[in-house]
């Protein structure tokens, strides 16, 4: 009798254990904090004094059905945080602006038209040294509500993603002859790049040791800059635009080597988003698409009049079919299904589109991750761009 209450007792400690491990995981889901531009805002100019532009809280912008009704979303549903989101198992993350919103699983401060400059598209968005300062009003908040130690370790367990600097390139830069003035493309690419550096410096005293990149695309291939390129007639990208987004994300896979050195506990997952949107726009069959060119919404040549909704000058747009078919929903912004597409691809994608970690690394704890995964790391050899 004495030997069968032994092997039971054994057996209650397992389970005990196992549950007390499964509980620990499901407990300590890792926090999700975006900054960015319109390509994760996920209605936060909803909330502020803008143009129409900026905006993006009326049909048909999140047609296809997933949110009841448009929320701020630069596309016909979801973009690639909310699936980055999902495969970590949290849920859709909040704009920091939305009232009564809870940001115990993070929080998206991004902006539709903000640029890491200060400068770009002033008063009419929230910058990225803005949305670092809600960041450090959210980062208070959960101190007084948690106290100091697990808030600091819920901050340092966080992933940080950043999806920001097209909007310093088009408006910013080629959209402002002052601009080209004072500085030559080098230089320019240097100041946009310093700021973003520092940025992240900040975020890092603050407390964040993982982030996630989404590195610029091939800027003069929307279907608004194909339309201004000086080939338009012949389909050609805006070279200009395509190359001033190589110099930044060459650029910033420098700093990030550089501070993953520099910072201790610094880990990162970066992205080759140019190739892989590339190839999606120049071969779409081979992807599930029908065009990589033209936009879904929008007028005139490749779609390219930004007048998606009706809401600016022009009020007549077109509106294609089916948005699935299409790499591009609107005039300068792709459609949900290549924001999944590039959401799984950053969740555990290959070294040539994302490296030296995958965000699946950043997310998840040791006990989530397979003996495979802990033993492969990072892959900083095969990451190119």
């Amino acid at each position: 009798m004495a030997r069968l209450i032994s092997h039971m007792d054994y057996f209650i400690i397992c389970v005990t254990l196992a549950l007390s491990i499964a509980c620990r995981v499901c407990g300590t889901a890792t926090p999700f904090f975006i900054f960015g531009d319109s390509t994760v805002d996920p209605g936060n100019n909803n909330y502020i004094n803008t143009i129409p532009a900026y905006q993006a809280n009326y049909k048909p912008y999140g047609q296809n059905g997933f949110f009841e009704e448009p929320t701020g979303r630069f596309s016909d549903g979801r973009v690639i945080v909310d699936f980055i989101a999902e495969h970590a198992e949290l849920p859709v993350i909040p704009p920091f602006l939305q009232p009564s919103a809870e940001f115990i699983n993070g929080v998206n401060f991004a902006s539709g038209g903000s640029g890491i400059l200060p400068e770009t598209n002033q008063g009419q968005v929230i910058d990225l040294q803005t949305q670092i300062k809600h960041f450090e009003e959210v980062q208070k908040s959960l101190t007084k509500e948690l106290g100091e130690a697990r808030a600091n370790e819920l901050f340092s367990e966080a992933v940080y993603f950043i999806s920001i600097g097209s909007n310093d390139y088009m408006g910013g830069y080629l959209g402002n002859p002052k601009m080209q003035e004072y500085y030559g493309p080098e230089e320019y690419v240097g100041l946009v790049i310093g700021n973003l550096t520092q940025a992240i410096q900040v975020l890092y005293e603050k407390g964040g040791r993982k982030f996630g990149f989404l590195s610029l695309s091939p800027l003069g291939c929307l279907p608004a800059l194909r339309a201004l390129s000086p080939k338009a007639n012949e389909g050609v990208c805006f070279k200009e635009a395509c190359a001033l987004a190589q110099a930044h994300n060459s650029a910033l896979k420098v700093v990030l080597t550089s501070l993953e050195y520099i910072l201790r506990g610094f880990k990162y997952c970066n992205s080759n988003f140019y190739d892989w949107l590339q190839d999606r726009i120049n071969n779409p069959s081979m992807y599930g698409f029908k065009d990589g060119v033209n936009a879904c919404c929008g007028t005139g040549p490749y779609g390219g009049n930004f007048t998606c909704g009706g809401t600016k000058k022009v009020t007549d747009y077109q509106l294609c079919d089916n948005a699935d078919d299409f790499v591009w929903w609107d005039s300068f912004h792709p459609t949900e299904k290549i924001h999944e597409q590039f959401g799984q691809t950053l969740w555990n994608g290959p070294p040539s589109s994302v490296g030296p970690y995958t965000l699946q690394h950043l997310f998840l704890s040791k006990e989530e991750l397979t003996i495979a995964d802990e033993v492969d790391g990072p892959d900083r050899q095969n990451f190119h761009y």
